[in-house]
């Protein structure tokens, strides 16, 4: 133990909270086999830590400690919901086979125990989006709003595909296991759309104070690199690729006090030249395979923007050729709305727009913001005030994180 009785516990029981909350939990899950459970264990286990540690000091090891803690914390919440002869043999019969896991692995590191749930969330006997809402939920404690916010549907949906799937992983038995290498290709598709979708809700917050989630963007890049380990890719190549060349920007995507920089107007030096060369390593290396997907093709666009000294220098064309190659390969909206945009900077504005307003009259994007906040600007580029005047307005009623919002209010008050 530390030293005891340190007047900062509970501010180290937070912080270790945001940090581990959800390796233990993952932990927690392999041990005991039951997500509500391991969910309620890993709470009373912070409960007592914020007893115990302001007492007692904070632990060498703050993880294996809350670890163990919660192991017991379930004991005893099995214990308490025992109440017919049956139900109390079971749970002994339950607890036993806990014991000797626990015996079996008190001396042992704690493993990944994240990944392994990352894998068993995106199990085959899921359905595919059960598969993400499932691990985004669990795996990274995103709520069920900020989730629905990535599929750009509803928060109850979500949350009836979270508990469908919760079911299914009891019923069906789905072991808490990293697939043999046998059975990876078939459950590497949801994999790498989990850890990206994670990633992109910490490169660009769905809602919240702040425009960025660093912790998130961090854990995606992480896994990233565990899963390339596991099996060398090209896809688990392009993804980590893509994440890297879009992190080495961080530094220069908000201002000192918060607010939104866009790329135009980004200070170029600021970007991480280390995590661009790492990433155009990886571009390089999964292309060259030829059995490249979309993450590669997307990633191939980012070290476009990384090799270009400004927006004005940037080579356009070579950027719609590869959105022309990605829609072909995996046609979407999103991808549809990103292509019109780079083709505004490379034919006009009045090009892009008329992609726009297409994909925005189908009414497959209406409710998200950011394509009415494109259409916004590309009208406003043209002149045409009014119009960019309601497609802001739209935008603001639809955007959810408050720096975006502030952004939007400030592109209002320009054309005021």
């Amino acid at each position: 133990m530390t030293a005891a009785g340190t007047p900062n516990s509970r501010e180290f029981v937070a912080q270790i909270y945001a940090q581990e909350s959800r390796r233990v939990f993952a932990t927690l899950v392999r041990l005991i086999g039951d997500f509500d459970l391991a969910e309620e264990a890993l709470h009373e286990a912070f409960v007592a830590a914020v007893e115990q540690w302001r007492e007692s000091g904070i632990p060498e090891n703050p993880r294996a400690w809350l670890v163990s803690t919660g192991r017991f914390k379930a004991i005893d919440v099995l214990r308490r919901k025992t109440r017919s002869q049956d139900v109390r043999e079971a749970v002994g019969r339950r607890l036993t086979l806990l014991s000797q896991v626990n015996s079996r692995r008190a001396e042992q590191e704690i493993e990944d125990d994240r990944l392994r749930l990352v894998f068993t969330c995106c199990h085959s006997a899921l359905a595919p989006a059960s598969q993400v809402a499932m691990t985004l939920r669990e795996v990274c404690e995103l709520t069920t709003e900020q989730i629905a916010a990535s599929f750009l549907t509803n928060p109850a949906t979500i949350a009836q595909r979270i508990v469908r799937a919760k079911s299914k992983i009891r019923d069906a038995g789905i072991p808490f296991v990293v697939p043999s290498l046998a059975e990876f290709p078939e459950r590497l598709g949801s994999v790498l759309a989990v850890i990206y979708l994670v990633f992109n809700e910490g490169y660009s917050a769905s809602s919240g104070e702040t425009h960025t989630r660093p912790n998130l963007s961090a854990e995606a890049i992480r896994l990233g690199r565990l899963v390339l380990e596991l099996l060398p890719d090209p896809e688990v190549m392009g993804l980590l690729a893509l994440m890297l060349l879009h992190e080495s920007r961080r530094a220069a995507r908000t201002s000192a006090d918060g607010e939104i920089v866009l790329l135009d107007d980004q200070d170029r030096s600021l970007w991480n030249r280390e995590q661009i060369a790492e990433g155009k390593q990886l571009v390089e290396r999964s292309l060259a395979s030829r059995q490249f997907g979309v993450y590669t093709l997307q990633a191939a666009i980012s070290a476009v923007h990384a090799d270009a000294d400004s927006t004005a220098t940037t080579d356009w064309r070579q950027i719609v050729a590869l959105y022309d190659l990605l829609a072909a390969g995996s046609p979407s909206p999103i991808v549809e709305l990103n292509r019109a945009v780079a083709l505004a900077m490379r034919d006009g504005p009045a090009a892009g727009l008329e992609i726009i307003d297409r994909i925005l009259h189908r009414g497959e994007l209406e409710s998200y913001h950011l394509a009415h906040a494109a259409r916004a600007d590309l009208c406003r580029r043209l002149g045409r005030t009014l119009d960019a005047r309601v497609a802001y307005e739209r935008a603001l009623a639809l955007a959810q994180q408050e720096p975006e919002r502030r952004f939007l209010r400030k592109r209002l008050a320009e054309l005021a």
